[in-house]
Formats: structure tokens, C-alpha cells, sequence
């Protein structure tokens, strides 16, 4: 048994894509997966599975496609990932910085491509690290943080439709929910 978290884009902004926690919970243990649970409704989705990770992604893209058209990108990463993920962080991810984010590859983005085009910024007071789940993004002044390359830049990359952005609070708490019953069937 594997521990998922699956990360959607896009839904419950700004009253747009609404989706409805407790029912894509009911939807998605119909799909058979195990100990479904959310967190905040900006699709932080957790749950089991014994089934390999390519058929979950293949499984979630139709279900998606069927139930929930407006979601048409997701990162799904195991337990595993994370806590490796977690273990190769720079150190700077741990300092209090103005604001910390994850750049969460999906499962149709070319990661080469959007490291490519973030490494061709020019940074301002700001640090990154391009891990293996995402970009882990770091801003190191609230007062300059209208002149760096992330709030000047970054919503108009071509990429950033097929990104699913996490703030450093939220990074922690899918650690938390990836450990809760981790291995319980």
C-alpha cells in the first residue's frame, strides 16, 4: 500500500471550477482508492493505493476528463517522493524567508523546458532549488517582492498552466497527510 497525494490545479479560485470536497472524496474512493481525504479545498487530495503509479495517472486523467473537464493538470506524488524530495532541499528552504513556494510539475509538463526557461531569468532577491518533484522557490524581501522574477514573470511562462503551485505551509502539511496512514488498509 502507497501513500498519494494527488495536487490539482486550478479549482475553487475565485468562485471559478468549483468543486465539492466531500464529493470528489465519495468519486475518487469509487474509484477504488483508499483512506480518501483533502485538505482545504484548493485540491490537496491524499490517499492509498496498492496500484502502480502510471495506472493511477492514467486512471485520474479520465476520471478527470469525464467528471471534472476544467481539470486538466495534476502532480501525483508517493510517500516515497516526498520524503525524498524533502531530504535533498537546500538549506535556505528552512530559513524564514518572505515567502516560500513549490512549483509542482505536473504529469503532462516538459520539466526541461520550464527549468529552462526559469534558469533564464534574472533574479532578484530570490533563491531557487529545481528538485525532483518541482521548483522550490524562495523570496527573500516582502519589500522587494514586486520586482522579482517570480510575481514579474512567472504567470506569463508558458508553462505555468501545467504547474500546481504550493506554498511552503501547504509543502509541510502534505508531509503530514502523506504519513497519516501510511500502510493502514
Amino acid at each position: 500500500m502507497t501513500r498519494y497525494a494527488l495536487l490539482v490545479r486550478g479549482i475553487n479560485v475565485g468562485g471559478k471550477n468549483k468543486v465539492v470536497m466531500a464529493q470528489l472524496r465519495l468519486e475518487l474512493t469509487g474509484l477504488g482508492l483508499e483512506n480518501v481525504e483533502t485538505y482545504i479545498n484548493s485540491g490537496n487530495i491524499f490517499f492509498t493505493s496498492t496500484a502502480p503509479k502510471a495506472q493511477l495517472v492514467e486512471k485520474l486523467e479520465v476520471f478527470f476528463e469525464v467528471h471534472y473537464p476544467f481539470i486538466q493538470s495534476f502532480s501525483l506524488l508517493s510517500h516515497e517522493d516526498y520524503e525524498e524530495e524533502l531530504n535533498n532541499l537546500p538549506d535556505w528552504w528552512t530559513k524564514d524567508l518572505a515567502r516560500k513556494d513549490v512549483l509542482f510539475y505536473t504529469e503532462d509538463l516538459d520539466v526541461d523546458q520550464a527549468i529552462e526557461k526559469v534558469n533564464s531569468l534574472e533574479l532578484v532577491d530570490e533563491v531557487l532549488h529545481f528538485g525532483k518533484l518541482g521548483i522550490f522557490w524562495g523570496k527573500l524581501s516582502e519589500a522587494s517582492y514586486s520586482k522579482t522574477a517570480y510575481h514579474k514573470h512567472l504567470l506569463k511562462m508558458p508553462f505555468y498552466r501545467n504547474i500546481t503551485i504550493r506554498n511552503a505551509n501547504t509543502f509541510d502539511k502534505i508531509g503530514q497527510f502523506l504519513k497519516h496512514k501510511e500502510g493502514d488498509t
